[in-house]
């Protein structure tokens, strides 16, 4: 990223909304508004899947797919698909944080009947089809799991389906086609939303900034469809799983449980499943972030059934050997390589021949005047965040007395309050080429969107109605242009 930039993380579900979760409609554009009247660049966003275990959107049920609970239903019923009576039913009460069960249940309900009345856009859902390779095998892979109570794949009694065998495949796609096309409807509908939404950010200077999640989840059409890329027995079951050790996290690591790549399957066939996987990403975003960019250089091996990370070993990983296929096969694309975590040297020479930038995290900056995230620290090709999704925003930050202390000293602050906006000056103010912070630093909000190593209780925070305010972006904007990042406009 050449140009000095700035730009704000919130995830899509943080959007207000009545509807009980943020949408790709009215509230997600006066969001893009904002932005641009504040003088950011970018709009970064959590993984837009299918959330999946805990409702997160690292464990999706498809790394291609987009999350039903997105797609905005005031947009549907402006097509004639659904009735103001059935969009009142839809309203939730709680507008500081998700409900998914509600949530969930009134997508099902009423995108169904917007599927049944869409007659002109189901005449699409084979063109749409043909041009998504993967989505034959999701709509199979929903419908059964729908028909199943939600059973996953490798669970299925029926051993064709379970299997991915083709004759299977294709006499449940038969039997089942009414449901199977509503799920590649339901798809169609994600896309085309999403895509005027993204075509009204960049006509407004705002790119998205997208997050390639590095694992996918075992319970998920792309284990179930291509298991010979995974790491998997004749059952299908993982004999060692994903985590990463003990670190500023968790004391005890945090066992996510992904099934692991067969990397020399992917080497040998030239990583097509990667090449896919990136070229749907690239229909969504401007730039990627790849997550956890240190399992590229070096991944973490927990054997299956273990009590905690703390079993895992290091394993090599697949280096420049895909990376370099991501940056020549897509020279249109950014990427940022979250380069987090416990570093070690292999982690730093493969950042360094793969010439992405990564990224600083201000929070785990004050330990001292080496403190590689420490401004004064930072070079000039990074993205500096105050704190990433899995931090707490600057309000709920809890450094210790002596980090405190230190953070005053070198900021020159005289309370917690001047703190938290000194941080702020200071991301802007430094040599990195971007700076981002969570929403909720501009707010003054305490509210997490994630604490790693937790399964309940995430993914849940939302900004409240008018909080994006003409006054705080302009309050933002300040700080953006005595920055210098606002190069869409003179500075």
């Amino acid at each position: 990223m050449p140009q000095r930039t700035a730009g704000i993380l919130l995830p899509i579900f943080s959007l207000p909304s009545p509807y009980g979760v943020g949408s790709l409609g009215e509230s997600a554009r006066e969001f893009v508004r904002f932005l641009h009247r504040a003088g950011q660049s970018w709009w970064q966003i959590l993984p837009v899947g299918p959330a999946g275990n805990g409702d997160s959107p690292y464990q999706s049920a498809s790394a291609h797919a987009g999350n039903p609970a997105f797609i905005d239903l005031e947009l549907l019923a402006g097509e004639g698909l659904l009735t103001a009576e059935e969009l009142a039913s839809a309203v939730r009460g709680d507008e500081k944080a998700v409900d998914y069960p509600a949530v969930n249940g009134d997508r099902s309900r009423l995108l169904r009947l917007a599927f049944s009345r869409d007659g002109a856009g189901r005449e699409k859902t084979a063109e749409f089809a043909a041009h998504q390779p993967w989505l034959e095998d999701y709509a199979v892979y929903q419908s059964v799991k729908d028909a199943l109570g939600r059973l996953p794949w490798y669970e299925w009694p029926e051993e064709g389906l379970r299997r991915h065998e083709g004759l299977a495949i294709a006499r449940w796609r038969e039997m089942h086609r009414e449901d199977c096309d509503y799920q590649i409807w339901v798809q169609q509908v994600f896309s085309e939303q999403w895509s005027a939404l993204k075509s009204f950010a960049n006509g407004l200077g705002v790119k998205i900034l997208g997050d390639l999640p590095i694992y996918v989840s075992l319970d998920s059409a792309d284990v179930w469809a291509e298991r010979e890329q995974f790491l998997l027995d004749g059952e299908g079951r993982p004999a060692a799983v994903a985590g990463v050790p003990p670190d500023y996290f968790s004391v005890e690591g945090q066992l996510w449980g992904n099934p692991l790549y067969d990397w020399a399957h992917m080497h040998a066939d030239g990583f097509g499943w990667w090449i896919r996987r990136v070229e749907r990403a690239g229909e969504l975003f401007d730039a990627i972030r790849i997550d956890h960019f240190r399992a590229l250089a070096s991944y973490w091996v927990v054997p299956a059934g273990a009590a905690s990370a703390r079993e895992g070993h290091w394993e090599p990983g697949p280096g420049m050997a895909l990376v370099g296929v991501f940056t020549s096969w897509f020279p249109q694309l950014r990427f940022v390589a979250e380069d987090l975590g416990i570093l070690t040297p292999d982690v730093e020479t493969l950042l360094a021949e793969s010439g992405l930038p990564g990224m600083r995290v201000l929070e785990f900056a004050f330990s001292g005047p080496d403190n590689r995230y420490l401004p004064h620290n930072c070079v000039p090709g990074c993205v500096l965040y105050t704190g990433t999704h899995d931090n707490a925003p600057l309000a709920g930050w809890e450094p210790s007395e002596e980090e405190l202390a230190y953070a005053k000293r070198y900021l020159g602050a005289q309370s917690r309050e001047d703190l938290n906006r000194r941080l702020l000056l200071a991301g802007q103010a430094s040599v990195a080429n971007t700076f981002i912070a969570q929403m909720q630093d501009y707010l003054g909000d305490s509210g997490r969107v994630n604490v790693p190593g937790t399964g309940t209780g995430n993914w849940r925070w939302r900004l409240g109605p008018g909080e994006a305010s003409d006054a705080l972006a302009d309050e933002v904007l300040q700080m953006t242009e005595d920055a210098g990042r606002c190069p869409s406009r003179p500075c």
